[in-house]
């Protein structure tokens, strides 16, 4: 059997801290690690959604992954390339390859250009191409995503949310990426519209071969869209693992929470959140070096207040970090089934 082929995103021991302004003159600034430690690895032609909490950590981490940001620590290489050790000028060209989705589909595009402009900005950026020709392929981009030619020529203003996301995502394609990072596509959208975005984003999928990073805490999207699922809580990896597995198998209990916060997301689960016996204690009195999770969880022992738990595998591609996980997992399949 020969070697699988390497991933096409690598993530390695990735650390972003963040230095915060001085609450007193002389004292140190105090610090925060919105990224501590994520590693993970993306094939060709796949989808890998992160989920968590606003704060966990999921939008910076795209940052670093698109190379906005320079990490604290860690590496990330796409192809085989460490974006970190690129030239500027050699990291202009490799993001021809990798191109970013945002959330809000009014404030991304400039109201000032035409569309065609928007669109064929990253060409433009990477110095290919004359007006006309960057025009032209703008044209044909537009008609990818479901938009008419006449549509180059029209400004934002003239489109609905969801054909301004279908632009975004033109302008996303037009230099033929093999990587797109999508941060909270559709969250800005009506439902209605949401489906309709998330169908052609995998529709685009299946017909150019594009892998996607989806960041969303809509896990109903994540279910439906990725092959894989991360969730983030603070900063951190807690579960790793296929959505059929992770979702109907949640083996740690923050996983557990953001599936109890979606009323009917998994038909035949209770949507209470698990509990057990005695209160649960203040997120400030979380112990340094134990559990981040310790504060809020309901299954805590000594040993989560008093040391870190990491990533371990329980089955074939399911991973958490907890120390209580089967306990856990199995309290959840008791729970689906006494619902049923």
């Amino acid at each position: 059997m020969s070697p699988p082929p390497p991933p096409l995103l690598l993530v390695r021991d990735l650390v972003k801290r963040y230095r915060l302004p001085r609450q007193r003159w002389f004292s140190a600034a105090p610090q925060v690690d919105a990224v501590q430690g994520v590693s993970f690895a993306l094939q060709a032609g796949r989808s890998l959604g992160l989920v968590g909490e606003s704060g966990s950590g999921k939008s910076t981490l795209a940052r670093l992954a698109m190379a906005l940001e320079p990490p604290s620590a860690g590496s990330v290489h796409f192809d085989g390339q460490d974006l970190g050790a690129l030239s500027p000028p050699a990291l202009r060209r490799a993001r021809a390859g990798f191109q970013m989705v945002f959330q809000d589909p009014f404030g991304s595009l400039d109201p000032r250009l035409p569309v065609w402009r928007t669109v064929s900005e990253p060409l433009a950026a990477q110095g290919q191409h004359g007006a006309a020709e960057r025009r032209r392929r703008a044209q044909v981009t537009l008609a990818t995503v479901g938009l008419g030619a006449a549509d180059a020529d029209k400004y934002p203003h003239e489109f609905s949310g969801g054909q301004r996301q279908r632009i975004a995502i033109a302008r996303a394609l037009i230099t033929a990426p093999r990587l797109i990072v999508a941060d909270e596509p559709v969250s800005a959208l009506d439902v209605s519209v949401q489906a309709q975005v998330l169908n052609l984003l995998q529709d685009l999928r299946e017909r150019l071969g594009v892998s996607y990073l989806f960041i969303s805490h809509d896990l109903a999207v994540v279910n439906l869209v990725c092959d894989e699922v991360l969730v983030l809580y603070q900063g951190r990896v807690v579960e790793q693992g296929p959505p059929e597995t992770l979702f109907a198998q949640a083996a740690h209990p923050y996983t557990r929470a953001l599936i109890a916060a979606v009323p009917g997301f998994l038909p035949g689960r209770r949507s209470a959140a698990p509990a057990r016996p005695g209160a649960l204690v203040d997120d400030s009195a979380a112990t340094t070096g134990g559990c981040a999770y310790a504060a809020r969880c309901p299954w805590r022992q000594p040993v989560c207040l008093a040391q870190a738990p990491t990533l371990r595998p329980l089955d074939a591609g399911h991973s958490a970090a907890c120390w209580r996980a089967d306990v856990v997992r199995s309290a959840g399949a008791k729970s689906s089934a006494g619902s049923t």
